[in-house]
């Protein structure tokens, strides 16, 4: 079954509150093996100007993946999860993930395309507080791999 084309501009609902912990911060730095002090001491990251710990960069891929999961297991859009896989993944900063904050995350399916026999779908997912403060836009790719010939 193709991808279902009428779903672009499909908005789902926003994802249950996520508080984020300086710990959970702490563990995806060493993950990424980044020693920025910024990701682990409350003191230097207010040195900087920051409240208290931030996040590095990628780290709003633990919200957006699971955000996603909402568009590649909607049993009507077609996608079959076992022949996806990962195509891009960018994120647009408007301020820093910081130690506290309350985020939620609404998607979008933005595109949808064919290409070498693959679905293409780009999806938007905005993460904000729960207050509406806009703090990242993710923007992903995923290629549903078409049947092989």
């Amino acid at each position: 079954m193709p991808v279902d084309a009428s779903y672009i501009g499909r908005v789902y609902p926003p994802t249950a509150p996520y508080e984020v912990g300086r710990e959970k911060i702490r563990e995806f730095a060493d993950a990424a093996n980044d020693p920025n002090p910024v990701y682990r001491d409350r003191a230097a990251a207010q040195a900087l100007g920051y409240a208290d710990v931030i996040a590095p960069p990628t780290f709003p891929i633990i919200l957006t993946l699971k955000a996603g999961h909402q568009v590649i297991t909607d049993p009507d859009f077609g996608i079959d999860y076992s022949r996806v896989v990962h195509g891009e993944q960018r994120f647009v900063h408007h301020r820093p993930v910081t130690a506290g904050d309350v985020l939620q995350v609404v998607v979008t399916v933005d595109d949808i395309r064919v290409a070498g026999g693959n679905d293409l779908v780009n999806t938007r997912a905005e993460v904000s507080t729960v207050d509406g403060e806009p703090v990242v836009t993710a923007h992903s790719t995923i290629v549903a791999r078409g049947p092989a010939s």
